[in-house]
């Protein structure tokens, strides 16, 4: 299925247009502050009686409610006026940032393996981003909040992962035919075990699992802690192997032996990703070449953490396609029951 260009309504209802504004952002890298407003505001709209609504905008009263400022207010209006608000005409009016490169394996793609949600350290509900992804012509995404050692993003205890499988089964059993598949990016501990409980992991579709401490280990130590992550069965993905930031505050590659370790994600079936967020491209061309000769798989995910960041699968096409990597060995082009006999195989 062709992947469809992302949704942009001619003219938007208030809530449509608020939404809209905030994806926009999100795709954009804006600040983090303006795109709240929106979302806020945007909340705050859908929760008004249509008579409420009417009558604030007439009155000119919607400054009144808390979360609506006057920015807001103003796509409110313009857009229940059946105009396409300015704000957003402007945004539109902007090149999208994401490359055009790799056009044809951005097409093939179907889904997703990484993404966040407000239950750990993203800004949306699990639905938004579900909603979103499908709306950008997914057949398929993989939510995969952070596991508990990663505090700091909040990440899922056991029973906080159980509770949440619980609201993807009621929220899939609504989105079909589309499919919101479970999952996790399980922290890989210093000894190269895993974050989580293994029987909850073996309950899971996916399993992204991550490096994100103590990424300065000396070379033989990563590379062990590495090999035995991949090694897991329960593991299908390594995720941003290098664990590299290349934009704000830089941080380098962490070293391990790259050759023994996809060489060992291509006898034990774990598919590298190549990450998309603009601040990581991980891993960089030069080892996503070697992992191409080791014979992997790739997954090419966003990491999304917002709605508008699901946008961002085009970064990492074009640098799979710079490198000739061939579409049928990246699994986010894959349909939804090839996935999940792939990822099922060794449980």
């Amino acid at each position: 299925m062709a992947r469809r260009p992302t949704p942009a309504p001619p003219t938007p209802d208030p809530v449509a247009a608020l939404d809209r504004i905030a994806f926009l952002l999100e795709r954009d890298q804006a600040p983090t502050y303006r795109v709240k407003a929106f979302r806020t505001a945007s909340a705050v709209v859908a929760g008004l009686a249509p008579e409420d609504l009417r009558r604030r905008i007439e009155q000119r009263t919607l400054g009144e409610l808390k979360g609506v400022g006057p920015k807001t207010a103003d796509v409110v209006e313009q857009a229940y006026a059946g105009r396409v608000p300015g704000y957003l005409a402007d945004l539109e009016a902007r090149p999208s940032p994401v490359p055009t490169d790799g056009a044809a394996l951005l097409d093939a793609q179907r889904g997703d393996c990484h993404m966040h949600s407000d239950w750990s350290d993203g800004g949306s509900p699990i639905d938004a981003m579900a909603r979103t992804a499908r709306d950008l012509g997914h057949e398929w995404v993989v939510l995969t909040d952070h596991s508990p050692r990663l505090t700091v993003a909040r990440g899922l205890t056991a029973e906080r992962l159980r509770a949440q499988l619980d609201v993807v089964a009621e929220l899939a059993a609504e989105l079909a035919p589309f499919r919101l598949l479970t999952g996790i990016e399980c922290d890989i501990l210093d000894d190269g075990s895993l974050d989580q409980d293994p029987d909850l992991l073996a309950r899971l579709d996916v399993v992204v699992a991550s490096v994100h401490s103590k990424l300065r280990m000396e070379e033989p130590a990563m590379t062990r802690r590495l090999l035995a992550a991949v090694g897991n069965p329960r593991v299908n993905v390594l995720g941003h192997c290098t664990g590299r930031l290349i934009n704000g505050k830089p941080r380098p590659e962490s070293a391990f032996d790259a050759d023994a370790v996809f060489a060992a994600c291509a006898e034990s079936n774990t598919a590298v990703e190549i990450n998309c967020r603009p601040e990581r491209r991980d891993p960089p061309s030069r080892l996503l070449r070697r992992a191409l000769a080791a014979g992997v798989y790739f997954s090419i995910d966003t990491d999304a953490h917002a709605p508008g960041q699901l946008d961002w699968q085009g970064y990492g096409c074009a640098r799979a396609e710079e490198c000739e990597v061939p579409a049928d060995r990246v699994i986010t082009t894959w349909p939804v029951d090839r996935l999940l006999a792939w990822s099922g195989m060794s449980r």
